[in-house]
């Protein structure tokens, strides 16, 4: 039995998630190294109006991905599965090694970049639950046949737990229809670009070019990808997966189900939120999921290597 380290993606952010991370060495070293890649203070990023930053977002949210992995690691819990959603994917990448913390940096950098300056205002997510995938894309051929732009399917983070991405107007449009056809709730992400659909299909090949001559390796222990919810194996199918995630569907509920079927038999997701243990406690509660930001380290240490004895 086995441990998977969890990575959530931009919309788990909240105010001074960065400075709520352990006291750790491992922590301080990270943000300090953070830093000095950034040319930046790190710890600047997690403020409210800056997290209305796009770029500040999707950075802070690798830091603290990283932070912990590294003081897991320095207390020898060291995860056999790797896999993030959306930007969670870079802090995965590096908790497996199979990209250098100082090149995710950059790269994430760089993506949410092309990202704000693709779709600068008027775009972002909503999440739909009670819906499947079916009904939700059903749904949207039939908004799209009328004026307006059209939404699509970004996310599948359980059966009837979809995120579509558009335009604020469709997604308003989009979010009252949900709920006539059976949608229990609909909600509006902390997301302000429209993340993985084709309207960032330009920004992905842009990103792929420039992160052509970036070193990758192969990871150690597993790195599940978000395109396919599949294990990747070669330095070069990560470094795609991560240049292009923006543009794909994030099947997040396949990925989480991969790891479960191979073994990982307690999950721990990464700071900031809970949104990703929620999904695989409410999916898979027979397996141990844990929130590393709604525990001390030590005592989430404690419990993780409890968890793992009782499983061996």
């Amino acid at each position: 039995m086995t441990l998977a380290l969890l990575f959530p993606g931009q919309g788990a952010q909240s105010p001074g998630f960065l400075h709520q991370l352990p006291q750790h060495d491992a922590v301080r070293a990270t943000l300090d190294e953070a830093s000095a890649a950034l040319g930046l203070d790190v710890l600047s990023l997690d403020g409210a109006e800056a997290l209305r930053s796009t770029v500040a977002v999707q950075i802070g949210l690798t830091v603290a991905g990283v932070a912990m992995a590294r003081a897991l690691a320095h207390e020898g819990l060291v995860p056999q599965f790797s896999a993030g959603l959306s930007v969670g994917a870079y802090a995965a990448a590096v908790s497996c090694e199979a990209l250098a913390f100082g090149d995710a940096l950059r790269m994430v950098r760089k993506r949410a970049e092309l990202m704000e300056r693709a779709w600068p205002s008027g775009y972002g997510l909503t999440a739909v639950a009670g819906l499947s995938e079916t009904q939700v894309e059903t749904l949207a051929k039939t908004c799209a046949r009328e004026p307006g732009e059209r939404v699509y399917v970004a996310n599948v983070n359980a059966p009837r737990q979809i995120v579509v991405a558009g335009a604020d107007a469709a997604l308003e449009a989009f979010g009252a229809r949900a709920l006539v056809a059976g949608a229990h709730k609909v909600q509006r992400l902390a997301v302000s670009v429209p993340s993985h659909c084709e309207l960032l299909a330009d920004a992905a090949e842009t990103l792929t070019t420039w992160a052509r001559d970036i070193p990758f390796q192969t990871p150690r222990g597993v790195y599940v990808d978000n395109r396919g919810g599949r294990p990747l194996y070669s330095a070069d199918a990560i470094r795609a997966d991560l240049a292009t995630n923006m543009r794909y569907t994030v099947r997040w509920y396949d990925a989480l189900t991969v790891m479960i079927e191979s073994g990982a038999s307690v999950l721990v997701e990464a700071p900031p939120g809970q949104v990703l243990t929620d999904i695989a406690r409410g999916q898979y509660p027979e397996v141990a999921a844990l929130a590393a930001s709604n525990l001390p380290l030590e005592r989430l240490v404690a419990i993780i290597r409890r968890r793992l004895g009782e499983d061996a």
